[in-house]
């Protein structure tokens, strides 16, 4: 048999135990507190010795793939996600009374006279009432306060020819409401290649830069470039690109200038050579240089995690009546939209649509591409028309058949551009939308 333990033996054991006991409960302690503070899920202020560290605002507790697509992957200017999977360029026209036009032609001095179809005789407002649809969702409709507050300290730049320069239009007569008559202005500058609309107190700036092929040409001139023979530089994005350095929103557009019914001719060298060295390419080969040429422009200069660059796809006409109706009609005299859903134009944009393709999926810059083309091939309604400024006096043979002067390229104002900037304003915010 075993002698008892001594009473001071016992004591010893107990005080041992309780120090390795202490000793253990210490260290676990200071462990716990260690991972607590590298998780911030933790405050030290509990001890009473240190000021409280301040947990993150928000604990997610979805999986890492989602809590990155929403936080760290929306690009600039996002606000917040969207139905994911709607395509906004699918969908039909339907009749709103009620919420179109968004302002009155009368009410925004900034639209040119040669889209101020009202003030120069349309006696038909039902182009201004008709409103997208997209199948299966509905378009976020267009905040211009929201606008305006995230173009705070910002410039947005429309780049391209008169069709881009009639959404930059819009975009001003969207917003310039909201701004007081002492606080906003508009500028030309460079011989009227740059139109500048400033909203003062948002120390923001809405531009319009006319590059009708975006590479140098021969229609540079904003003023004067009606030539006939056209001739674009290669390689000479440089020579506009200049002066979309430091913009925060790029729309660029480009395709009507291509499409002369002939090949077009390209410079190598510069237009101040005496001799020109000059090389003819089909549209499409010299369109696909030009977008080569603004990719590579846009990958050197252009910050993509500050900037966003869109691109606006072709404009349709409707100067061939290629929709079923009579031989030799055009938009003239037409008052409402092309009902056939599968209806697209016989024009040449479906070869340059694949360029686009083709080469925009190449990018390493993200580029949102705005498919205005189908939607607004149904509009043969929303063209100026004859309803116009007229540059030069009308013949007796031209005022005796109205139809043969009808322009059924541009579009009035108010009307079918508008709708482009709302899908523009769309994918600005809600980039995850198709």
């Amino acid at each position: 048999m075993k002698a008892p333990l001594s009473s001071s033996t016992s004591s010893s054991s107990a005080i041992l135990r309780r120090s390795r006991l202490s000793t253990y409960l210490y260290t676990l302690l200071a462990f716990i507190v260690f991972l607590a503070i590298i998780h911030g899920e933790y405050s030290i202020a509990n001890f009473g010795r240190v000021d409280p560290i301040i947990p993150s605002p928000v604990i997610s507790t979805t999986p890492v793939k989602k809590r990155e697509k929403v936080v760290v992957q929306l690009p600039s200017f996002a606000v917040e996600e969207s139905e994911e999977g709607c395509d906004i360029f699918s969908g039909k026209w339907v009749k709103d009374e009620l919420t179109r036009p968004h302002y009155d032609e009368s009410e925004c001095p900034y639209i040119q006279p040669q889209l101020t179809c009202r003030t120069h005789g349309r006696p038909d407002t039902e182009y201004q009432k008709w409103r997208w649809q997209p199948h299966g969702c509905d378009l976020p409709r267009f905040n211009a306060t929201l606008m305006l507050e995230r173009l705070r300290g910002k410039r947005m730049m429309f780049v391209g020819d008169s069709l881009n320069r009639g959404q930059y239009v819009s975009m001003v007569c969207l917003l310039h409401r909201l701004i007081p008559e002492d606080k906003k202005s508009m500028e030309t500058y460079n011989n009227d290649a740059l139109t500048v609309f400033r909203a003062k107190d948002y120390n923001a700036t809405i531009e319009f830069y006319w590059a009708p092929f975006l590479l140098e040409s021969n229609s540079d001139n904003a003023v004067v470039h009606r030539i006939s023979d056209r001739i674009v530089r290669k390689g000479s994005m440089n020579k506009h690109g200049r002066h979309w350095k430091g913009v925060d929103i790029l729309v660029f557009n480009t395709y009507l200038w291509w499409v002369t019914g002939q090949d077009m001719k390209v410079l190598k060298g510069s237009f101040k050579d005496a001799e020109k060295e000059i090389m003819q390419m089909s549209t499409e080969d010299a369109y696909r240089m030009a977008m080569k040429s603004l990719l590579r422009w846009v990958t050197r200069n252009l910050d993509r995690e500050k900037t966003r660059v869109f691109f606006t796809s072709m404009s349709p006409t409707h100067s061939k009546g290629d929709w079923g109706g009579e031989a030799g009609e055009n938009c003239y005299n037409q008052t409402t939209p092309i009902a056939d859903a599968n209806y697209w134009g016989s024009d040449s944009r479906k070869s340059i649509m694949k360029v686009i393709g083709e080469e925009f999926s190449k990018s390493e810059f993200p580029i949102t591409f705005l498919n205005i083309t189908q939607l607004s091939s149904y509009r043969k309604d929303a063209h100026t028309s004859i309803y116009k400024k007229q540059w030069n006096p009308l013949t007796t043979e031209q005022l005796a058949n109205p139809a043969s002067y009808a322009d059924c390229i541009h579009w009035c104002l108010p009307g079918l551009q508008d709708t482009w900037n709302e899908l523009l304003f769309a994918k600005l915010f809600h980039p995850d939308l198709i």
